[in-house]
């Protein structure tokens, strides 16, 4: 049987229930299980960074309603933020109005770069590299076999003359390096430091940088969604109304660096918090993002929305978003191997691989989008958000157990989410049990 993530009144069920739900839908073993409930160990965290004293936990949740190439699967999202999910969520279900997100990604390629200086002839050097390109491309392989037998390795070489420095003219060759089912930051270094020498014979020149860069453009995973404009209608707004706020709002963002600054920072809320569920370098993702959205040279958001008329449907109007962008991640090695959450999320995505991965994370993000822009031209950002953080409030000011839920619904119904607040309604309680 065709399994569903539309699992209405998810959020309303206890955690235990909810582990359930999930447990089932992912086949997890007791083992399993337990690591979604206790995480790393401190013997494990001990062998993965450097003088450990503890661990640092983040919640991890279930964003649910998601149907990506008509396939629905639950998405898990660490991250300490409220609301997060709970619009995540909401926004896959918006999506499903128009049968859900289609992505698409290109082959994984990383960029490693090789930086050479002190080149006697640079145009020379430049014709150099590129006629021993083969030679170069074979050291570099050498290295990887691993890689190779699964398709993937040295693919070939760019060369980016840049003559104006604080330093003076150097020449820099980018190798195009398909890391298949990993991130491949070790890989890549690995090879652009094994080619660095032969580049030095051929050029006269002299090696200093050897290293991956982070603006992956080559590597790139992109969502889109198309929502008709009725499904988008709340109890005040018609939904024309507000598909039309949604472009005027993208729109702000493709064209002032200051709004593009949070409507990106939303982007990147849900694709981190996939990308610290399954193990991935979530700050790789985000310098990638960043340096992405200023490649004309002005920062802008990395979304696009719009209308099309579609008169000819039978839903009317729709409102189309895409996203694409750079998502260099990996199902293979590093954390997503050795940390057992993180296999755990893994398997509850259905053991993606690396490019599914990418995908599943830009139509999160698209998501994420939807749901902020949303609430930004209809309600405003605060409403819903301030509800879900008054629990957060409730819990800083001491409130615990069913506590908790009864301090949090005080504080949204007197307008007051404020921890002075939740501190004297905590304290009333406090004495009422005392007498």
């Amino acid at each position: 049987m065709k399994k569903s993530s539309r699992l209405s009144g998810f959020y309303q069920l206890s955690r235990p229930e909810r582990a359930r739900i999930v447990a089932a839908w992912a086949d997890l073993s007791s083992e399993e299980q337990a690591a979604l409930a206790a995480g790393l160990s401190l013997e494990q965290a001990d062998y993965m960074i450097e003088n450990v004293i503890g661990l640092f936990a983040l919640p991890l949740g279930i964003a649910t309603n998601f149907c990506i190439n008509d396939e629905d699967i639950l998405v898990p999202m660490a991250v300490e933020e409220p609301s997060i999910v709970a619009a995540v969520s909401f926004a896959a279900r918006l999506a499903r109005a128009g049968g859900g997100f289609r992505t698409g990604s290109t082959e994984p390629v990383m960029i490693g770069q090789v930086q050479l200086l002190d080149l006697p002839d640079h145009d020379l050097a430049a014709a150099q590299v590129q006629a021993a390109a083969a030679d170069i491309l074979a050291v570099a392989n050498r290295l990887h076999p691993s890689i190779q037998a699964r398709g993937g390795g040295a693919r070939g070489l760019e060369v980016r003359p840049l003559a104006d420095t604080p330093a003076g003219p150097m020449l820099i060759v980018h190798l195009l390096f398909d890391t298949r089912d990993a991130m491949g930051a070790n890989a890549v270094n690995t090879a652009a430091e094994a080619i660095a020498p032969l580049l030095e014979t051929l050029t006269g020149g002299r090696a200093l940088l050897r290293i991956l860069s982070n603006l992956s453009d080559q590597r790139q995973a992109w969502a889109e969604v198309a929502i008709p404009v009725q499904a988008l209608a709340t109890e005040s707004l018609a939904g024309a109304r507000v598909a039309q706020g949604i472009v005027e709002a993208n729109a702000f963002a493709v064209a002032d660096p200051y709004r593009a600054a949070t409507h990106n920072k939303g982007i990147m809320n849900g694709i981190d918090a996939v990308a610290l569920a399954t193990g991935n370098d979530w700050r790789a993702l985000e310098a990638g993002a960043h340096a992405y959205a200023a490649r004309d040279g002005q920062y802008r958001g990395l979304t696009d929305w719009r209308v099309a008329p579609e008169l000819d449907m039978p839903t009317g109007p729709t409102l189309h978003g895409r996203l694409q962008m750079p998502l260099a991640v990996g199902t293979v090695g590093g954390a997503t191997k050795a940390h057992p959450s993180a296999q755990v999320a893994l398997k509850i995505l259905g053991q993606p691989g690396a490019r599914r991965l990418a995908e599943i994370m830009a139509a999160v993000g698209l998501a994420q989008n939807l749901a902020a822009i949303r609430a930004l031209v209809t309600d405003g950002i605060q409403r819903g958000h301030m509800a879900l953080h008054a629990r957060q409030v409730a819990l800083a000011a001491g409130a615990r157990g069913d506590e908790v839920a009864a301090i949090a619904v005080q504080l949204v119904r007197e307008g007051q989410v404020r921890q002075a607040r939740a501190e004297e309604l905590v304290r009333a309680g406090a004495r009422l049990s005392l007498e």
